[in-house]
């Protein structure tokens, strides 16, 4: 099979939980096999919840909410993909090409913020997939979630990398005239080379650059993650990508070592071989040194900030960065006295 363009991901592996699964085999059989280079399917899901609450040590998130399961993005690093096996899906192009999108998630944010046991907290956007991946241009989902979250003035944090979050400049700034919104755009590298084959849909780094500038000049607080870092193919863009992103107004950066569990380390190993020959092993294996000599590392404490000497001159190049280009600069607290407890009152009124 010829690469496939425009993907990440360049096969479906098995899925543990199946019994059958589709390979490729001779010539013959490839027209009796569907396509793998099918359009995206949408399939509508209807979750009893959308908020999550979040209980890993190492995620600074009360909560998390999810408008869409899929990504088109593809970016072939996703610790997400591995959630699309649940649904009798593989983790490699199904998780591309199959996403699940959740029409009633803003009326289940209603019915979660109505609750009178619920007090206010932030609620992150996109804890597993994109709110803005290429989809929400025409679903909107995520932007009738931000007017909820509006309407009961409860504060939302938004990770992205799609400059679709632009379409929704006009709620963010009322969020951010009261504290509650935060913006982190996760730029991985300046190569455009490297960026279409390790997310191929989506936005350039020049455009993520010009978001962030756009939010910035706007008043909504937005940082820049530069994850995930992956040894020998972006990490030596550290103090660039953190230069750049602060010139454009982020206040903030963050950092992920990447780590490959489930189906990831299969599909990122398959990627890595056919991408980059030339140093496939060096990344493969200092990825290794990274997490104790496994890329599949469940470490609470150690499995996103890594160990050893490689994870170590990370953690030293991007403090350095941080200072030299973003000196005192933070994100500024939420205000959690807004929270609108009228709306929530008047929406009790409805069930």
């Amino acid at each position: 099979m010829d690469y496939i363009k425009g993907r990440g991901s360049q096969f479906n592996p098995k899925n543990k939980f199946n019994s059958t699964h589709h390979v490729l085999g001779d010539d013959e059989a490839l027209d009796e096999l569907p396509t793998w280079q099918q359009n995206t399917r949408v399939t509508y899901e209807f979750p009893k919840q959308i908020v999550n609450k979040v209980t890993s040590p190492d995620l600074p998130m009360p909560y998390s909410l999810n408008p869409y399961q899929g990504c088109e993005h593809g970016c072939i690093y996703c610790y997400a993909r591995n959630t699309h096996t649940y649904y009798g899906l593989s983790a490699g192009l199904d998780f591309e090409q199959q996403i699940f999108a959740k029409p009633e998630a803003p009326k289940l944010l209603k019915a979660f913020l109505s609750k009178t046991s619920y007090r206010p907290q932030p609620i992150s956007l996109s804890g597993n997939t994109d709110c803005y991946q290429p989809i929400e241009k025409k679903l909107r989902i995520t932007r009738s979630l931000l007017e909820v979250f509006l309407q009961f003035k409860n504060p939302v944090g938004i990770i992205t990398k799609n400059s679709l979050i632009l379409r929704d400049m006009d709620i963010l700034t009322k969020l951010a005239e009261l504290n509650l919104v935060r913006v982190m755009i996760s730029i991985t590298t300046l190569d455009e080379s490297l960026r279409r084959k390790m997310e191929p849909r989506t936005a350039s780094s020049v455009k993520r650059l010009e978001v962030i500038k756009e939010l910035s000049d706007a008043g909504i607080p937005v940082g820049v993650m530069t994850a995930p870092l992956i040894p020998s193919l972006n990490t030596d863009e550290i103090p660039e990508l953190i230069r750049l992103s602060s010139k454009a107004g982020a206040r903030s950066a963050g950092y992920i070592i990447a780590r490959l569990n489930g189906s990831v380390k299969e599909i990122f190993h398959d990627w890595l071989h056919k991408n980059f020959k030339d140093r496939a092993n060096k990344v493969w294996n200092q990825l290794l040194s990274c997490h104790g000599g496994s890329v599949s590392d469940n470490r609470f404490g150690k499995r996103m900030s890594g160990e050893g000497n490689i994870a170590e001159s990370i953690k030293s190049l991007h403090a350095v960065a941080v200072r030299k280009y973003m000196g005192k600069n933070k994100m500024p607290d939420y205000d959690l006295s807004h929270f609108n407890l009228g709306a929530a009152s008047n929406q009790l009124k409805l069930f």
